[in-house]
């Protein structure tokens, strides 16, 4: 029930998943009468449909309720019954486009935490000249200290290890400068842990400009970093393509030139859409909780069910929890 357009994206994106994944089944849960309305208003195979199940929440969550709020008066809410149903094994994943910070308090609150790992991280992938990286965290923990910038990078290397089949990725520490001196006391402190972790292919600070070029398959930094450098990028990414759409228009010559330069302004597009990267993870929980972005269309939000199946497959959570008692002595103990 979450995000912009609510049920009217998520069931038809819901459907191209079913219609893709023939293993998949799918648990809307919401309004009902509404989602039985609009699921009926479209034509569906049997064997789409034998895999569709929708089942009734009292309430929903909006997204002005602060999580305290959402925790307290709506554990009825469609929300907070999804969650419940990854946590007793009804549901592999639960994906939303509601309220962020409610889902981190849900998902804190119903599936707990890893063994060794304090607060979950928002991680998601951004484009690069190579093709993408991930960021964390974004969003989630404004004020973090050096040791969960550690526990995020430990998290997300096994992460990316096992969705990208990436051996020993890359981790870079965000930061105002390459040199030691560079950066606050946290940011230093957490260099110094991250250099100690010998299971961790690190390669020290990276600057804001190097996130796009692809010095790091991922990037580590605080949630207010993470949060106001991914929503200048998506800014950034929308004016470019507003402003060359705009300069094609200006006159007949160029809207000429437009057409024939169609394919390369298409490619183009698509590799700078953002929506293609819809999914953002929240990481550290015993349990897969993916975030979709609140304006995600019906092809937005597919992309935020494939990350969440690929992540069943891959079995993160346990992987993550496997390797962590490695890396952190404590979990083990």
């Amino acid at each position: 029930m979450g995000g912009d357009f609510g049920p009217h994206a998520i069931l038809p994106a819901s459907l191209f998943a079913l219609e893709r994944h023939p293993y998949l089944t799918i648990l809307l849960i919401g309004e009902i009468e509404q989602l039985e309305s609009l699921l009926a208003a479209r034509r569906v195979t049997d064997s789409v449909r034998s895999r569709l199940k929708i089942l009734p929440s009292g309430q929903s969550v909006s997204m002005d309720d602060k999580p305290s709020s959402a925790i307290r008066h709506r554990q009825d809410s469609s929300m907070s019954l999804a969650v419940k149903a990854v946590a007793e094994n009804q549901a592999d994943a639960c994906v939303s486009a509601g309220n962020t910070g409610a889902l981190m308090a849900f998902g804190r609150l119903v599936l707990r935490m890893l063994p060794g790992i304090d607060r979950p991280a928002i991680i998601a992938s951004v484009p690069t000249l190579s093709g993408h990286c991930y960021m964390l965290d974004l969003g989630a923990n404004v004020d973090c200290s050096a040791e969960h910038l550690l526990q995020f990078a430990i998290m997300s290397s096994v992460m990316v290890e096992a969705v990208d089949n990436n051996a020993g990725p890359t981790v870079g520490l965000l930061n105002v400068g390459e040199e030691a001196i560079k950066g606050n006391e946290q940011v230093r402190l957490a260099n110094k842990l991250l250099c100690e972790q010998p299971g961790l292919n690190y390669i020290g600070y990276v600057e804001g400009n190097d996130v796009f070029a692809g010095k790091a398959d991922i990037v580590v930094c605080d949630g207010f970093v993470g949060n106001v450098t991914l929503k200048s990028s998506e800014g950034l990414a929308r004016l470019i393509s507003n402003r060359v759409r705009q300069s094609f228009s200006r006159t007949l010559y160029r809207r000429c030139l437009a057409l024939l330069a169609r394919p390369v302004l298409k490619e183009m597009q698509a590799q700078m859409d953002p929506s293609r990267l819809n999914g953002a993870t929240l990481l550290g929980l015993q349990g897969i909780v993916m975030k979709s972005h609140g304006s995600a269309d019906q092809k937005c939000f597919g992309y935020a069910l494939d990350r969440a199946i690929a992540e069943v497959l891959q079995n993160v959570p346990d992987k993550i929890s496997e390797r962590l008692s490695g890396y952190l002595p404590s979990v083990g103990d």
